[in-house]
């Protein structure tokens, strides 16, 4: 008799509403395998797995665990049938410690936190190799630390099956590696591992096994041995897609912003960006490199007016802007976008509409006491229609949209104002494939417009293939400029970690640009 599933869904129905996020699903999980979960945002991947960690009851159908129907009502009833889920966004206290993390979720523990705690949690992560101090306090933690701090956590509570969404979306390529050699380990140890992601190299490196949903319904599992990223994605998507990244030449204008000798602190006072230069011409892209906590967030956010600038100055037309308020900025004709990577705390307002979200942006601009509802419902509108925006209706708050269609809504709103300079941080991060070539063409339609672009990126491949230059930063510095189609990841991920200085070599200079041997013409340009 063959050996149950670790995990079986069978016939799986949920609905929202009138929303159908599942129906009729069935899926299967072997012991000891890395199954990926695969389809397009809103396709009913975190919802599936939300009711298999007890976060959600489905409406019809059955869960199997090693072959017997059972019942999740919690995620209590999920822990103690040895499921756990690590959810994209981190559920840890910040001034506990990892091991105090681990062990507040603990049954039975009591109130008085035991002295071993340290010593019993150290004996897990060694036992799978993770690379975490039990005594670091989660605020001092780096994102993949508290990564691992959640997948440690659900090997504590007793986890055989462990599902992980998106766990790779705010990892360096050094820490991917890291990662997936800890799942290998974990499943060569008879744990299963459910992994969401939208990367299909990831999928191909990682995965034995592939089902895809597509608008709420199970397509087909499949071997990963047996497939390629091609027929994934058309199974994804329901139809042929064209995988290849456009990069349109566009003649070089003169500069539209110079960054020069800028330095920037971080919200602990700390040196963010150290004397950096740089500048961002119309028609170009300029990808900007480096391990998370370079100092992008900060770079990003200085150059939209959102920090101050502590030393340096931005060119503009010749002109200083750096100290100006937005409005006074683009009384001298340069008009920024700004989209950040915390797409609800910082790009959009979570609990207002997609049309009022739309109103935001240019509601000053009004004449009267009232603002323009009508308009700003027709912008909405077009984006949804334009990006194949996920959504009942234009009323609905943006929270309640899916993290690709956040995406969507905000880039849209950026680019309606028309801007000459588009700052964008991981503009598709969280987003499927085909939402991200979305992106990819509506970032390229612009820069076909004369608008130059910054994009602050982590898939290597990607800013390879898109971006015009790439500028790595390493501790706040930079490594270098160089030409996207003459270099490698590997002479990348040499300047990323500052093992690769290339500051001699910059891509090129534009007439007139600051004389200095740090803008000398890169080799082969």
């Amino acid at each position: 008799m063959a050996e149950p599933y670790a995990i079986e869904m069978r016939g799986i129905c949920k609905h929202f509403g009138s929303t159908i996020a599942n129906n009729s699903v069935d899926l299967t999980v072997k012991k000891g395998e890395i199954l990926a979960l695969l389809g397009e945002n809103g396709s009913g991947k975190t919802t599936l797995m939300n009711m298999l960690s007890g976060i959600y009851k489905p409406d019809s159908g059955s869960i199997l665990v090693d072959g017997k129907e059972v019942s999740i009502n919690s995620p209590e009833d999920a822990k103690r049938l040895g499921i756990g889920m690590v959810h994209q966004h981190f559920k840890l206290v910040d001034v506990f410690s990892a091991a105090d993390n681990i062990w507040m979720g603990k049954e039975k523990t009591g109130f008085v936190l035991k002295k071993d705690r340290y010593q019993q949690i150290n004996e897990m992560i060694t036992r799978f190799g993770f690379d975490i101090d039990p005594q670091k306090k989660v605020y001092n933690m780096s994102v993949s630390e508290k990564q691992t701090l959640e997948i440690v956590k659900v090997l504590c509570y007793g986890a055989k099956v462990i599902i992980l969404d998106e766990p790779t979306a705010v990892l360096t390529v050094q820490e991917i590696e890291k990662l997936f050699a800890v799942l290998r380990r974990m499943k060569e140890q008879g744990h299963s591992i459910i992994i969401i992601t939208h990367k299909l190299n990831e999928v191909m490196d990682i995965s034995d096994r592939v089902a895809i949903l597509r608008k709420g319904e199970y397509i087909t599992t499949v071997e990963t041995s047996q497939t390629n990223e091609q027929a994934l994605t058309e199974w994804m998507v329901g139809h042929k897609v064209d995988l290849n990244i456009d990069r349109p030449v566009i003649e070089k204008t003169s500069p539209l912003l110079e960054v020069r000798d800028v330095t920037i602190r971080n919200d602990e006072g700390a040196i963010a960006i150290d004397g950096i230069n740089f500048y961002i011409r119309g028609g170009e892209m300029l990808g900007v490199a480096g391990i998370a906590g370079c100092g992008q967030k900060e770079l990003c956010e200085a150059i939209a007016g959102l920090r101050p600038i502590e030393k340096g100055q931005m060119i503009h037309k010749g002109e200083n802007i750096v100290g100006l308020e937005p409005k006074a900025i683009l009384d001298k004709g340069i008009s920024m976008s700004f989209i950040p990577e915390d797409r609800l705390g910082m790009g959009l307002a979570p609990s207002m509409s997609i049309t009022d979200n739309m109103i935001l942006k240019k509601y000053s601009d009004g004449k009267g006491p009232f603002v323009d509802r009508k308009q700003g419902r027709q912008e909405a509108e077009e984006i949804i229609r334009q990006l194949s925006v996920v959504t009942p209706s234009t009323e609905i708050p943006v929270r309640r949209l899916s993290g690709g269609n956040v995406q969507k809504v905000l880039l849209g709103r950026e680019i309606k104002a028309n801007p000459n300079v588009i700052i964008t941080a991981y503009p598709v991060r969280g987003l499927d494939i085909g939402s991200s070539y979305t992106i990819y063409n509506i970032l390229n339609e612009q820069k076909k417009a004369g608008v130059g672009i910054l994009f602050v990126g982590e898939d290597l491949d990607v800013m390879m293939a898109l971006c015009d230059k790439i500028m790595v930063i390493c501790h706040g510095k930079v490594m270098g400029v160089v030409h996207a189609h003459k270099t490698t990841k590997e002479e990348l991920g040499l300047m990323m970690t500052g093992a690769l200085d290339l500051t001699h070599k910059y891509a090129d200079k534009p007439a007139g640009f600051a004389k200095d041997s740090r803008f000398e013409e890169h080799s082969g340009s």
